[in-house]
C-alpha cells in the first residue's frame, strides 16, 4: 500500500479520500489556508462540513503549514484545489514536490498565457515546478458527494506518460470508481474545462422557461437539447483549435450531462435564462465560486484577441460569445438559436 496525500481539503478534494482509503491506502488530507475552518471541523467531529460526509477513519488531516510532514514518503499527490487556487498550487506547493513524485491534479480549467494562448492545467503546473514532474488530471462526469457515498462512477484521467497513469489508476482505482486513461492531455482538459462554461448555456433554456411558465413549471427539454448539441458541437472545434483529439469530446459530453443537473452552474444558468443581469445573479449567489464564469471568460476573451493566427474566429463558437456577453458586458440572454444551425453536406 502507499500513502496517498491529498491537498485542498474543498468538496472533490475531499471526496478522493474515499477511493484511496477503500484501497486501503494512507491518505493525509491537508486543507488550504482558505480550509482550516474544514480541517478543524473534520478534526473535532469526523465529518467534512461541506461534503457533510463522515470522513473514513484512517485518515489523517492536516493544516497548510503542516504540508511538509504530509508529503513525507507519499507515493501520490493530489491537487484538490479548484481552479482558483491554482495560483496558490503552483507557487506554493509545485516547487515542494520531490522529483519522481506524480501529481494527479482534480482542477478543471485552461489557463491564458501572456501570448494569447490557452495552455492546460497539468503542463501549467509542471512547468512551475522547477524540476521533473509528472503532472496529471481527473476530469469527466463526478460529483463529490456521490462519490463520497460510493456510487458507480466512469472518469478519466490524462497524463503525458502511460506508465504513470497506470500506476495511478491502480492506486485508486476500485469497484464503483471507474478510470479510463488517455495521453490527450490537451484535448481532454479542454472537454472537461468547458463543460462548466457550456452548462452555463444549457441551463439557460431551464431559467428561460420558468420566466415564462413559473418556477415550478415542467421543463421543456427541446430547447435544453438544442442548446446541448451546439455546445458539444463549439467544444469539439475548440479542442480541434487546441490540436486535442476529437474522440476527447466524450469527456466533455458526460461531464455536461451531469453539470447540467444541479450545482452552482446550473442556477447561475437559470438566474441568467430568467432574464437577470449577471451582477444581480452574482449577488443572489454571494460567495458561491463560479469556475463556469471564469473558464466562460477566458477562453471568450483568448479568442476575441486574435493574438494567435491559429485561432478561430469568435463567430464560429455563438453560444460561447452569448455566455461572453452576458457576464462581462451586461447583455440579458437572446440565444442567437438560427446561428446553431449548420451544414455538414
Amino acid at each position: 500500500m502507499s500513502i496517498i496525500t491529498i491537498i485542498g481539503a474543498g468538496m472533490m478534494g475531499s471526496a478522493m479520500v474515499f477511493p484511496a482509503s477503500d484501497n486501503g491506502h494512507e491518505v493525509r488530507l491537508v486543507g488550504t489556508p482558505l480550509d482550516r475552518s474544514h480541517i478543524e471541523a473534520a478534526r473535532e467531529g469526523g465529518v467534512h462540513p461541506t461534503l457533510k460526509r463522515k470522513l473514513p477513519d484512517k485518515v489523517k488531516l492536516y493544516q497548510a503549514e503542516e504540508m511538509e510532514e504530509a508529503l513525507e514518503g507519499a507515493g501520490l499527490l493530489i491537487g484538490g484545489v479548484s481552479s482558483f487556487g491554482v495560483e496558490w498550487f503552483g507557487a506554493e506547493v509545485m516547487p515542494r514536490v520531490p522529483e519522481g513524485l506524480p501529481v494527479l491534479m482534480v482542477t478543471k480549467g485552461l489557463i491564458k498565457e501572456e501570448d494569447g494562448s490557452l495552455a492546460s492545467i497539468p503542463d501549467t503546473l509542471a512547468r512551475q515546478a522547477g524540476h521533473p514532474v509528472s503532472v496529471n488530471a481527473v476530469g469527466g462526469p463526478v460529483i463529490s458527494f456521490e462519490l463520497a457515498d460510493r456510487k458507480q462512477t466512469l472518469i478519466g484521467f490524462c497524463g503525458r506518460d502511460k506508465q504513470v497513469l497506470r500506476e495511478i489508476k491502480a492506486l485508486l482505482e476500485t469497484s464503483y470508481y471507474h478510470i479510463s486513461l488517455t495521453t490527450d492531455v490537451t484535448g481532454f482538459e479542454c472537454a472537461v474545462a468547458m463543460k462548466n462554461a457550456y452548462a452555463l448555456g444549457v441551463a439557460l433554456a431551464i431559467g428561460m422557461n420558468e420566466a415564462e411558465n413559473g418556477e415550478n413549471s415542467p421543463e421543456k427539454y427541446n430547447p435544453q437539447a438544442a442548446l446541448f448539441e451546439e455546445s458539444t458541437r463549439e467544444c469539439q472545434k475548440l479542442i480541434r483549435m487546441l490540436g486535442g483529439k476529437e474522440e476527447s469530446i466524450v469527456f466533455f459530453a458526460g461531464d455536461l450531462y451531469v453539470t447540467v443537473f444541479g450545482g452552482r452552474t446550473r442556477q447561475i444558468g437559470i438566474l441568467l435564462g430568467r432574464g437577470l443581469p449577471f451582477e444581480e445573479a452574482k449577488e443572489l449567489l454571494k460567495g458561491v465560486t463560479l469556475e463556469s464564469v471564469a473558464i466562460a471568460g477566458r477562453v471568450s476573451e483568448a479568442l476575441l484577441s486574435g493574438q494567435k493566427k491559429e485561432y478561430m474566429s469568435p463567430e464560429e463558437f455563438p453560444l460561447l460569445m452569448h455566455i461572453y456577453e452576458m457576464i462581462a458586458r451586461g447583455a440579458t440572454v437572446s440565444i442567437p438559436w438560427q446561428l446553431f444551425e449548420a451544414e455538414t453536406m
